[in-house]
C-alpha cells in the first residue's frame, strides 16, 4: 500500500514533538493513549519527552522494562501525565502489544490491515484504544498518511476530527469546537 507521510502533525504547537508524531508510529500510538484527562498537547508531547528519557521509542524495550522503572520515568518532573502510574502500565501494555503482535514495527497495524474493518480490528485490540480514539486514528492515516484499505470509507467518521488539524489555526478550531460540543453535551445533561 503507497502511503505518503507528512512532515508533522500540528498537534502540540512544539515542531519538534509535532515531528516526531508524524515520523515514528509508535509515538503516534503513545501520544493517543495518553490522550485522557488531560490537554491534547500535554498528550501528544508525552511521547518526545519518553523519547527524550528512554533514548529511543522501541516498542520491545519498553515492553521488556522494569515496569517499576517506567513508572518512575512517567512520574519524573515534569510527570509524562496527570496519571503516571496508570499511564506507564498501559503505555507498557501497549509496547508489549506491538512487540508481540507486530514484531516491534507499529507501522504493520495499518500497513498489513487488509480492509478498513480489518483496521479498525487491529487498532481496538491495543491496550488504550477505543471505538473513538480507533476511528480518530483511521482518519488521520487517511487523510495524512494516505492510508486506504478497502473499505476505509466505512470506518472513518464523518465528522471533524483531530484528523482535520493540519495547521496550529485548524488545532485551535478544532479546540474551539471540541469545547463548544463538550459544554452543549453538558448543558443537554443539567436540563434533564
Amino acid at each position: 500500500m503507497a502511503t505518503t507521510r507528512p512532515a508533522k502533525l500540528h498537534f502540540t504547537g512544539n515542531d519538534e514533538a509535532d515531528a516526531l508524531l508524524a515520523e515514528e508510529p509508535l509515538a503516534l500510538l503513545i501520544g493517543f493513549e495518553l490522550d485522557q484527562q488531560v490537554p491534547l498537547q500535554k498528550a501528544f508531547s508525552g511521547p518526545l519527552e519518553l523519547k527524550r528519557r528512554l533514548g529511543a521509542l522501541d516498542a520491545e524495550e519498553i515492553a521488556g522494562m522494569d515496569a517499576g522503572e517506567l513508572d518512575r520515568i512517567f512520574r519524573e518532573k515534569p510527570a509524562l501525565h496527570r496519571y503516571p502510574g496508570t499511564m506507564a502500565e498501559r503505555t507498557q501494555q501497549l509496547a508489549a502489544a506491538v512487540a508481540s503482535e507486530y514484531g516491534g514495527d507499529a507501522s504493520r497495524i495499518w500497513m498489513e490491515a487488509e480492509s478498513g474493518a480489518d483496521l479498525e480490528r487491529r487498532l481496538l485490540d491495543l491496550p488504550g484504544i477505543g471505538p473513538m480514539k480507533a476511528h480518530t486514528l483511521i482518519a488521520i492515516l487517511v487523510k495524512r498518511f494516505g492510508v486506504r484499505p478497502p473499505g476505509w470509507e466505512d470506518v472513518t467518521p464523518s465528522h471533524h476530527t483531530l484528523a482535520d488539524v493540519d495547521s496550529p489555526e485548524a488545532l485551535e478550531d478544532y479546540q474551539e469546537k471540541k469545547r463548544a460540543y463538550k459544554a452543549s453535551l453538558k448543558a443537554a445533561r443539567a436540563a434533564k
